[in-house]
């Protein structure tokens, strides 16, 4: 089977639902309102394009390649990024909903989450330098072995980061995330 090559075509309104996307590479495309819901992506390159308001509950991305590739308002919901092609890879995230995803063991430096809701989410072991979270909801979501050197976490909120199983260092948090920082000792922080 041959795989396809698509350039500056808009997908809208497609369901992938369980099925398999044509293999390829896909270059500036963009998808809007799609839904990928158990769908394989395993094997796809995505170059420079964009999701918006598209469903990635449960897709598998087996060797997957993002690089340049922005998710707006996305539902991305058990997604294991890990397991995408990790040489090249670099993502932006706006007002999307991840949740029981992971990006272990990842190179993401100066990735940037935007007013997301980023729920038990797993950054065991990943390099996030000078990443930003911006205004984003951390409830639950695990930072073991992190490299958040120079991270900016100055409006995002819910986050539990323990400094002493990760590299904090120049890394900017607000006032009003300290606790987010010694919660492991369950002390009562007043203000």
């Amino acid at each position: 089977m041959n795989n396809i090559f698509k350039e500056g075509i808009t997908f809208e309104n497609k369901t992938y639902t369980g099925s398999v996307l044509e293999p390829g590479e896909y270059d500036n495309c963009i998808f809007k309102g799609c839904d990928f819901t158990n769908s394989c992506l395993s094997d796809i390159s995505f170059l420079e394009c964009s999701f918006a308001e598209c469903n990635f509950s449960l897709s598998k991305l087996i060797n997957t390649t993002f690089r340049e590739v922005k998710f707006i308002n996305c539902k991305l919901l058990g997604i294991h990024f890990e397991e995408c092609n990790n040489s090249i890879i670099s993502f932006l995230f706006e007002g999307c909903s991840i949740e029981l995803s992971s990006f272990i063991k990842l190179k993401l430096n100066k990735i940037v989450f935007k007013n997301c809701r980023i729920t038990e989410v797993d950054f065991s072991e990943t390099v996030m330098t000078s990443s930003s979270f911006i205004n984003c909801d951390l409830q639950r979501s695990v930072f073991r072995d992190t490299n958040l050197e120079k991270a900016d976490f100055l409006s995002s909120f819910n986050y539990s980061i323990d400094p002493e199983i990760n590299r904090i260092k120049k890394a900017k948090f607000s006032l009003y995330g300290i606790p987010g920082l010694l919660d492991k000792y369950d002390i009562i922080i007043e203000q």
